[in-house]
């Protein structure tokens, strides 16, 4: 919510740069999941989470939540995740909580054809001692999801700058899409 312009106390400045603060870290951390889900390093992964998150009515804790990523990820190809929109509210009572909206565009290749999805994410936040904002919790709620005709990974490579159409180098090149797919 916007703030009155005019003279502010140092103790009020202090509190609005603390703010502004919390919400980039915040937003840093949401874009560090999109990146982390899409080079399938699941180890950054759940290195955002709390240490207990909450996995399913069962279980609990980075170990679970890496299990689960990995059974999802596992039978679907090359995401991209393009955040958007984020809303992001502190908690007036808890300087180190806080909830969020993130829009997020997905592109997935899966078994049956290319899918792209509108989707929200409703997140909660903690900072934990150390100061890092860590995702207590996300729920994903989608807009729609639709196939695609495009099969963009079933091209040749694009090869640019000689042709900038095709399969690209991203994420197969990488170590931790290379190691999640051999390995899980």
């Amino acid at each position: 919510m916007p703030r009155k312009i005019g003279r502010v106390s140092d103790a009020e400045l202090r509190e609005e740069i603390a703010g502004l603060v919390a919400r980039d870290a915040i937003r840093q951390l949401v874009y560090r999941y999109a990146w982390s889900m899409d080079s399938r390093d699941l180890d950054a992964v759940v290195t955002l989470f709390v240490d207990d998150v909450r996995v399913n009515a069962q279980e609990r804790g980075r170990a679970a939540l890496r299990a689960t990523l990995g059974a999802q990820l596992h039978s679907i190809g090359p995401t991209t995740l393009m955040v958007g929109n984020h809303i992001i509210d502190l908690d007036a009572h808890d300087r180190n909580r806080a909830a969020g909206i993130v829009y997020c565009r997905a592109y997935i290749e899966e078994p049956h054809g290319f899918v792209e999805q509108m989707i929200v994410y409703h997140d909660r936040y903690r900072r934990g001692p150390d100061g890092m904002w860590l995702f207590v919790g996300r729920r994903h709620e989608l807009f729609y999801g639709i196939t695609t005709a495009e099969q963009p990974h079933r091209q040749g490579p694009a090869n640019w700058p000689e042709r900038s159409t095709g399969v690209g180098t991203l994420p197969f090149r990488l170590e931790s899409w290379q190691k999640f797919r051999n390995h899980g």
